[in-house]
């Protein structure tokens, strides 16, 4: 099989591959479509994210879905033919964090598509059966790998704790940052304010139902935010684009008592934080970590057409050209919000 294989930063290399075979319990998966997600972006660019730091050769790719071809033995829940997306995260099952029900955290997970974990830019790929969920006729290949992205929004809007009648406040309009747009909206929010610096981005934040998008190149986004939440600023912050000017504004674009979420992923560990703020307002700071039990949400709300998951698609490659599309991805993103690799 072809499968996409990073050995450096910007040596990525399209490899001829044995096809895996499913152990007890899994499922071979012929892959259909993957996103290039921001993390694969990262990697490729700097061979690394965050503190995970590429050693090996491994094949990116974490938001896909396609369809069995294969049983291991003991598999009852899923047959031969069936559509499934692919959720990337196995747990141990076993360890504490996983007994608590947060398999997120389990200190063993291990995540496809990261150093140490090949992943699904690549023809076939196991998986653990329990984290393949089947596909309703009504969503295709490309809208079941989107729901990776939409899962990381829910978890999101569930760690803030988006009630009805809130305000929200977005720092980030991609593909996350418009996932959790469309999971605020789900809980409740009513007035969802979407920050960005790309014109397009944000002007799909207005399609998918924002209150307001501002844009922070040319309007100060904290005094904005408090503008169009009555000088009290938002409810809730949460924040998808991971860069350190934008950590730093959530504690002054959130209310006094308010939740900060961060989501997003910094290129650096240590962020200086105004700790007297968050004690002196009140003010809740909370990580998001990935999603734990929201792919059966998000298959639930794609199915039903409560959010749109194929609105943030809007570029396409064949896997021969994985380099070309996670390059436009990188360098493009004036007119590329999600690109997709199909197979």
């Amino acid at each position: 099989m072809k499968a996409g294989v990073l050995y450096k930063a910007h040596d990525l290399r399209l490899e001829e591959r044995p096809r895996p075979a499913p152990a007890p319990g899994e499922v071979l998966v012929q892959i259909k479509a993957v996103g290039i997600c921001g993390s694969d972006m990262h990697l490729y660019e700097e061979g690394r994210i965050g503190n995970t730091v590429l050693e090996q050769p491994v094949v990116l790719g974490h938001e896909a879905a396609g369809e069995v071809v294969e049983l291991g033995s003991g598999v009852t829940s899923l047959k031969v033919g069936d559509r499934v997306a692919m959720e990337p995260g196995i747990p141990c099952r076993q360890c504490a964090y996983c007994k608590r029900g947060e398999y997120h955290l389990c200190p063993d997970v291990k995540f496809h598509g990261v150093p140490g974990n090949d992943g699904y830019f690549a023809e076939y790929a196991t998986i653990p059966a329990d984290f393949a969920f089947k596909l309703p006729a009504n969503l295709d290949y490309v809208q079941g790998a989107m729901l990776e992205p939409l899962a990381v929004g829910l978890q999101a809007a569930t760690e803030g704790e988006v009630r009805p009648g809130q305000s929200v406040a977005i720092l980030g309009s991609g593909p996350i940052g418009l996932a959790a747009l469309q999971a605020s909206l789900v809980h409740g929010a009513t007035n969802v304010i979407v920050v960005d610096v790309v014109e397009k981005r944000l002007e799909m934040a207005k399609e998918l139902g924002a209150s307001h998008v501002v844009n922070a190149a040319h309007t100060p986004a904290v005094q904005e935010i408090a503008r169009l939440t009555g000088g009290l600023g938002a409810d809730v912050v949460l924040e998808t684009a991971g860069a350190v000017p934008t950590i730093q504004q959530t504690l002054y674009a959130a209310r006094r008592g308010g939740v900060v979420v961060l989501v997003g992923i910094a290129s650096q560990a240590n962020v200086p934080l105004d700790v007297v703020r968050i004690v002196r307002s009140r003010m809740q700071v909370r990580g998001c970590f990935r999603y734990v039990n929201q792919y059966p949400v998000a298959v639930s709300l794609a199915s039903t057409g409560k959010v749109d998951v194929r609105s943030t698609v809007t570029h396409s490659f064949p896997i021969d050209q994985l380099t070309e599309g996670i390059e436009f991805a990188i360098k493009r993103k004036d007119v590329a919000i999600k690109c997709v690799v199909t197979l």
